[in-house]
């Protein structure tokens, strides 16, 4: 059954994202998004800085950033987004991001500027 089968990876996605949310995430990216006169800077932190030389979270970070100019830098805005090309929001997009890569995650700050 393709949909129990569904529900189960991501009931394990979650899980396995539960079991690292305890472990300290310093290390990360920044990134600055420019739409226009206005732009937005966030912080995405990560357990080791070799996940932040990872290509495929580098464009996630990028991506979140983008978003953030949106969300006029308003974290909480922020992580309520749609994330494109997913049905997650991004704070979901973040938890599957966990799952994928095996690390902790964690949108720390995210700011607008004019």
């Amino acid at each position: 059954n393709i949909d129990a089968a569904v529900d189960w990876l991501r009931t394990k996605g979650l899980a396995a994202a539960a079991k690292k949310a305890g472990r300290v995430a310093a290390e990360g990216l920044v990134a600055v998004a420019v739409d226009g006169t206005n732009g937005a800077v966030v912080e995405l932190n990560s357990e080791t800085d070799f996940v932040s030389r990872n290509e495929d979270f580098q464009k996630f970070v990028g991506e979140i950033a983008k978003q953030a100019v949106a969300a006029n830098g308003d974290i909480d805005a922020l992580k309520a987004t749609a994330f494109p090309g997913t049905s997650r929001n991004v704070e979901e997009q973040v938890t599957h991001m966990i799952a994928t890569i095996g690390e902790n995650m964690s949108l720390r700050r995210s700011a607008g500027l004019s």
